[in-house]
């Protein structure tokens, strides 16, 4: 579907993936999302070749990357909290704009030939903790403009968004980098962050029955006392089975099962010696079945723990048989469902994420999900690139799959169990109109 259509003010079946542009807020932010994206991903592509140069150092390459991912594994519990405890527009747009400015700064910085290690590093530590609070924050404004049915909708468009924003900001990057110099990126970055900043005054969140009885967004619990805890959230998030089990397939399949740009760029240049188009060839295919997921999830309503480990599971098996095949036609054609399953569980699992907990819980959550998710970005590389250093490019696939399988298969037979000793186990309670979204949850 063309990308203008998708941004129509058509009314859609309550069964389409693009329902949540039903809401003109929505439509608003999903273009301003489109721009922001494009930028970053402008920046990003000429990012690390200029920290490059300006370092000379492959290694400090790696170190400004990780000093930008640190505060989101030190920081995230404290960012979540502010983003419970503050309006939530006013935070998004304040977050945006402070990123916006670092940008600019970096132009400035860039295009007069006075960017080093020094400023290279504390600009990183400065986006690294913005983040943590821009992050949550926009992705809960993002929610708050639809009813909780369309959250699944509202997360695939995103989905969607991101990546066709990935491929005109690659694009535009080379076209403005040869045109107007590496500042230009940077200072395209700026200007879409400027753009999302400035539409966020303009958004009207829906208002949700639903949870009537918690804080409504605008009006947030007070910003003293245990409410705003940072530890607060750790407890809730530790005292929840769902959002735990959540953590620990999405953590073993992160680690093991999505590192792909490492795994199968391997496997094709290594055993089924191909070249680098052909790893091109398998990225691509990659990317249309993450957002043909993207695309199926946005059909769901209430998406299930349950749901995140079959696709999980699924995905899993198919990676096994991609590490097995003998020719670059069968791992191509093995690797558009694993894209597929893979983004439904994604996409599954990040709506449970953001509307299991009650609304006055969902920044620190979200704070908490960082800190985690941080974690495991930066462990999993390095462990499947030792796996792949011991083994191999198949066997770290082979094992990496029997891992996440294994945790999924458990977990689902685990579940099942439990559900078979419970009294009235096949019937569905029924849902009070005013339940709330945790509620909600528990009975789908």
């Amino acid at each position: 579907m063309p990308l203008p259509a998708l941004f129509s003010a058509r009314p859609a079946s309550r069964r389409s993936p693009w329902r949540c542009l039903s809401y003109p807020s929505m439509r608003w932010w999903s273009f301003a999302n489109l721009l922001s994206n494009a930028g970053t991903w402008m920046q990003l592509t000429v990012q690390n070749l200029l920290v490059l140069q300006v370092t000379g150092s492959a290694a400090m390459t790696g170190v400004s990357l990780a000093v930008q991912a640190g505060p989101g594994l030190l920081l995230g519990l404290i960012g979540g909290a502010a983003v419970d405890a503050w309006p939530r527009k006013l935070t998004a747009a304040l977050s945006q704009a402070a990123l916006g400015l670092v940008a600019f700064v970096t132009a400035a910085l860039v295009a007069l030939d006075l960017l080093d290690v020094t400023a290279l590093l504390v600009l990183a530590a400065v986006t690294g903790v913005i983040a943590t609070v821009d992050g949550p924050a926009c992705s809960l404004l993002g929610n708050d403009l639809v009813h909780t049915r369309d959250v699944p909708s509202a997360i695939a468009l995103g989905s969607a968004v991101h990546s066709v924003g990935r491929l005109a900001g690659t694009a535009l990057a080379g076209i403005a980098v040869l045109v107007f110099g590496t500042a230009s990126a940077f200072v395209a970055n700026g200007l879409s962050f400027a753009a999302v900043a400035a539409v966020i005054p303009f958004l009207r969140p829906v208002d949700k029955p639903a949870e009537a009885a918690l804080p409504a967004t605008e009006a947030t619990p007070p910003r003293s006392g245990p409410g705003t805890d940072a530890r607060e959230g750790l407890r809730f998030f530790l005292g929840r089975p769902r959002l735990v089990a959540l953590a620990a397939i999405t953590g073993l399949s992160s680690v093991f099962g999505r590192n792909y740009a490492l795994t199968l760029a391997v496997l094709v240049t290594g055993p089924l010696a191909a070249g680098a188009g052909a790893f091109g060839t398998v990225s691509t295919v990659l990317a249309v079945g993450g957002i043909g997921g993207a695309v199926l999830a946005g059909m769901l309503h209430r998406p299930s723990v349950r749901l995140v480990a079959a696709m999980a599971g699924s995905g899993a098996l198919l990676q096994i048989a991609a590490g097995l095949s003998p020719s670059l036609g069968l791992l191509v054609l093995l690797v558009l469902p694993m894209a597929v399953a893979e983004s439904v569980s994604d996409t599954a699992g990040t709506t449970v994420l953001q509307t299991d907990p009650p609304a006055h819980m969902r920044g620190r959550v979200l704070g908490v999900w960082r800190s985690l998710s941080t974690g495991w970005g930066l462990i999993g590389p390095p462990l499947i690139g030792l796996l792949m250093e011991l083994a191999g490019a198949r066997a770290a696939l082979v094992i990496g799959g029997l891992v996440i399988a294994t945790a999924a298969g458990a977990g689902l037979l685990l579940h099942g169990r439990r559900g078979s000793l419970t009294p009235d186990a096949g019937r569905v309670a029924p849902v009070p109109a005013t339940a709330r979204p945790a509620e909600l949850a528990a009975v789908a």
